[in-house]
Formats: C-alpha cells, sequence, structure tokens
C-alpha cells in the first residue's frame, strides 16, 4: 500500500485555453480510478500533469506529502519511474523482442553506460518474465514487438511498466484503438495488477461500461473540470445525461458498441 495521491487546485492554460481548470482530487492508496469524458475534457493532460510530462499553470500535486510539483533533476525522474504511465499508442521498439521491450523498464535503475549497451542483470531477466507471465505472453517473449497485435502489444507496455516498480500507475485510453477482445484482456490485467499489488490505478477510458465494469470510482470531466466524482453505482445514465446532455449519453453509448470506431480511433481521444 502506498501513498494519498493530492490534486489541489489544479491548473493548465495552453493559451487562451483551459485543459485542466482547478481540479481538487484525493485518491487514496489502492484505488481503480476511471476518469471519463468527452473529446478536449482535459483527461489526457490531467495525467500528464500528474506524470510531470507537462507542468500546471496553477495548482499542486501532491504524493505521499512530497510536493510533486516542486521535483526538479534526479528527484523528477525517480517521480516518474515511481509514477509509471501506459499510452494508447504501446511506446514500444517494434525491432526489439519483447522480452528486451519489458526490461527498458528498468533503465532508470541503470548508469548511462549500462543503459546505453542494454546490460541486464539475470535478476532483472527473470523479473520481466515474471511480468509477462502475469500478462500471458511468456510465449511471445523472444518475438519482434512489431509483429504482435495490439492487444498484446498493449500488455506488453504494461509488463515493462510493471518493472519500474511504481508506486502509482497511469495509463492514458489504453483500449481506445482495440477490439472488444483485447480490450477486456487488458482491462483484466490492469485489474489484476490494481487487485493483487494494490497499486494504484488511473486509467483514461471512452466507454461507460468499461468504467462501470472495472472502476471503484469513476471520475467525468468536461471542459476540465471534475463533473462527477463517485462510485459506478452512482453514475447512472440520468447523471451523465445531466452532465453531457442527451447527445454526449448517445456518444458514450455509441463507442461501447461501435467495434469499428475504436479500430479507427475515432473515439473520445483528447487533444
Amino acid at each position: 500500500m502506498t501513498g494519498n495521491l493530492i490534486l489541489a487546485d489544479v491548473t493548465r492554460q495552453f493559451g487562451e485555453t483551459t485543459a485542466v481548470d482547478r481540479v481538487n482530487l484525493s485518491i487514496a492508496p489502492g484505488q481503480f480510478v476511471g476518469v471519463i469524458g468527452r473529446s478536449g475534457a482535459g483527461k489526457s493532460t490531467m495525467l500528464r500533469l500528474i506524470n510531470r510530462l507537462v507542468d500546471p499553470t496553477a495548482g499542486s500535486i501532491s504524493f505521499d506529502g512530497v510536493e510533486v510539483t516542486a521535483l526538479r533533476g534526479k528527484a523528477l525522474r525517480a517521480w516518474r519511474r515511481d509514477c509509471a504511465m501506459i499510452f494508447q499508442q504501446f511506446n514500444l521498439v517494434d525491432r526489439l523482442d519483447v522480452l528486451t521491450n519489458v526490461l527498458i523498464g528498468r533503465l532508470a535503475e541503470h548508469g548511462f553506460l549500462s543503459s546505453m549497451a542494454m546490460r541486464f542483470t539475470d535478476a532483472e531477466r527473470t523479473m520481466a518474465i515474471q511480468a509477462l507471465d502475469r500478462l500471458d505472453l511468456v510465449p511471445q517473449a523472444l518475438q519482434r514487438a512489431g509483429t504482435l497485435s495490439g492487444g498484446q502489444q498493449q500488455r506488453v507496455a504494461i509488463a515493462k511498466a510493471l518493472l519500474q516498480k511504481p508506486r502509482i500507475m497511469l495509463a492514458d485510453e489504453p483500449i481506445a484503438s482495440l477490439d472488444p477482445a483485447n480490450a477486456t484482456r487488458v482491462m483484466d490485467g490492469l485489474k489484476q495488477i490494481n487487485t493483487e499489488d494494490k497499486l494504484t490505478v488511473l486509467v483514461n477510458l471512452h466507454t461507460l461500461d468499461t468504467a462501470r465494469a472495472y472502476c471503484d470510482r469513476i471520475v467525468a470531466m468536461r471542459a476540465g473540470r471534475v463533473m462527477f466524482d463517485g462510485t459506478a453505482s452512482q453514475l447512472t445514465d440520468e447523471v451523465v445525461r445531466d452532465i453531457y446532455g442527451l447527445e454526449g449519453l448517445a456518444e458514450f453509448n455509441e463507442a461501447v458498441t461501435s467495434t469499428a470506431a475504436r479500430r479507427t480511433g475515432r473515439v473520445w481521444e483528447d487533444a
């Protein structure tokens, strides 16, 4: 079990656009939190703020009592190791085999020369195999990452994140481009890690059904603001209609049923 993640009046502006607007959240250790919202709602920007890929214009982010927004240099690199980030685009090296891609998650623990030479210990290789085993990918360990399906590549990305030994895991639209079967396997993997490792997981999602099925808590955003924060059972269609209107509810339902939309990446991706 690890510490609380606290966002206090967090704001991020890009020119005249306010992508995240005075967000206040307190996330307890071990929660599985789904963040939902229409395109441009601020979901992706909020995760990037937490990981410090972008800095807030105002407000503060802290974790386990440490002011994340004040971190610089080595301390910031350590935070990005502790706060693992999984992207929609997988971020794998296609020409390298799966095992090596997973081992890249250990590079933050290596010196410059060791990192450049991609030298890993036997203990690290064992860790990588164990991570792949948890995600049913051991048979693909020596296969080039670029030859895998999208769902397999996303599970490799999760295994790589596990090797960072993170204290919190962020996933930005990890299933947006996947078919329903692969999306289920990816979400099952994230939920298993959350349950077995007691690891806090924040995941941006584009469908209500997925959020309700997997998440202990759902945060709904609109125009950079948190419009709902509660349990899955509290997020009824009526609540969604109140927040987003009839058009927004229809978009959510379309995202659930339209596999073709998922495959073309047409559904609800943040700028």
